[in-house]
């Protein structure tokens, strides 16, 4: 059956194979014509009389030829494949037709622009993945905080965190390497606190003179399925306003205890968005805002001018993966709608968004004590104020029930892409085998 599936549709195989017997067609019909010439035929007179003093029949023998040219045909073929094909293979693939089937049927899949950043963002691309290589996935950059802004204070380059996450989680590699550039130095002058892979994407930037080029490699490193791109090449810091009116610069700094976010704001406020990702949303198929911080990592990259106006145009499906949890100091009590009605107030328009999808599986008691300890808590789904908002609501079981409270990113993925293929978007209706 495994050998069949190189005849499957999509495989682009059988082209070449119908090549092939083209290609043995003409090279037989040019031996013909050729053999009809008189040298030719002279040789033909001395090989029958060669069968004939052997007391074998022509036809038969003619047969034999033939049969035993196509198997050293086949076997030349066969082998040669396989030894080329044994040289370049990934060492992690153990099939070689369904790592070929998988991959031609992901490139086929639909466009899949994400905005956001964070672990949320991560979670999902994971799944995600299993249905696209068409993946853009435009990250924040206004991080300040930990390994990131180190980085960025001491190199002046932007803030890699966010972005290495990204990539990790569209990466399609051993999980040495994924544990190699998750690996966080606590020890070392200099180096204790530090991501390797924050380092990495560092240094390339110092070799190549260029932030983006720096990700490229780090995504041709990693093999990932699809493109990261931050959302500006400009150093941005994000602010806040609270509710009692006072400010606050500095992404990690702005959830503060007792104190709710009015309003964020980006210095400066005409920070240009990379042309790629502006590109990347009006050519999408789905368009997907969060899951993820929703002041800090989701709101940032739409405060940059050119991003809600490309939303606003693209044909795309629009949906916004409303969090599960409540994020301390962030958004304290906020229910789903409170999630959408924070966001549009900073874009100004409705226009951004087709529909929001929420959980409705409920967690432990254990969890909700754990969190609780922490000033997290399960966001409410209030229908009716989603429905006044005039969005389309999509509730579904989306938990992991790990020890985690978070978004399961099979059962996301299999939300979005249901969803996706409900409203017309289906250039590959089923999930890659």
């Amino acid at each position: 059956m495994h050998k069949m599936k190189w005849l499957y549709p999509g495989m682009r195989v059988k082209r070449w194979l119908a090549l092939l017997v083209l290609g043995v067609f003409a090279i037989a019909t040019g031996l013909i014509l050729i053999w009809t010439a008189p040298f030719c035929l002279r040789c033909e007179e001395r090989i029958l009389a060669w069968v004939e003093a052997l007391e074998l029949h022509p036809l038969m023998f003619g047969g034999l030829l033939i049969i035993l040219g196509g198997l050293f045909l086949a076997v030349a073929i066969r082998n040669g494949i396989r030894s080329v094909v044994g040289a370049i293979r990934p060492s992690d693939v153990p099939n070689l037709v369904d790592h070929v089937y998988k991959t031609r049927n992901l490139q086929k899949g639909l466009h899949i622009v994400t905005i956001g950043g964070g672990t949320g963002l991560a979670t999902m691309l994971r799944g995600l993945k299993e249905y696209s290589s068409n993946i853009t996935a435009i990250v924040t950059v206004a991080d300040d905080g930990g390994s990131s802004g180190r980085i960025r204070d001491d190199l002046g380059i932007l803030p890699p965190g966010d972005i290495r996450n990204t990539l990790i989680a569209l990466a399609d590699t051993e999980p040495l390497m994924e544990n190699l550039f998750q690996y966080r130095f606590d020890w070392g002058e200099g180096l204790k606190g530090h991501s390797f892979g924050n380092l990495f994407i560092a240094a390339m930037t110092d070799i190549t003179g260029d932030f983006e080029e720096s990700i490229r490699a780090f995504s041709k490193v990693l093999a990932v399925r699809g493109k990261v791109l931050p959302s500006t090449l400009e150093a941005v810091r994000l602010g806040a306003v609270y509710g009692d009116g006072s400010t606050m610069m500095g992404e990690s700094s702005l959830p503060q205890k007792n104190k709710q976010i009015k309003r964020v704001f980006l210095e400066p406020a005409n920070a240009r968005a990379l042309p790629e990702a502006i590109q990347a949303i009006l050519h999408a198929d789905v368009v997907v805002v969060g899951p993820g911080s929703l002041y800090t990592s989701i709101i940032p990259n739409l405060l940059i001018p050119g991003f809600v106006d490309a939303l606003a145009e693209t044909t795309a499906l629009r949906i916004f993966v409303c969090n599960v949890m409540t994020q301390p100091g962030e958004t304290d009590g906020y229910t789903a709608s409170d999630h959408v009605n924070g966001l549009l107030s900073h874009v100004g328009t409705q226009s951004i968004l087709d529909c929001v999808v929420v959980n409705k599986a409920t967690i432990s008691a254990a969890q909700t004590k754990k969190y609780a300890r922490e000033g997290a808590h399960p966001v409410p789904v209030d229908l009716g104020g989603l429905e006044k908002l005039g969005f389309q609501v999509h509730q579904g079981d989306l938990l992991d029930r790990m020890d985690l409270v978070r978004h399961d990113s099979r059962k996301l993925a299999a939300e979005i892409m249901l969803l996706a293929s409900a409203h017309g978007k289906h250039k590959n209706g089923e999930r890659a085998m």
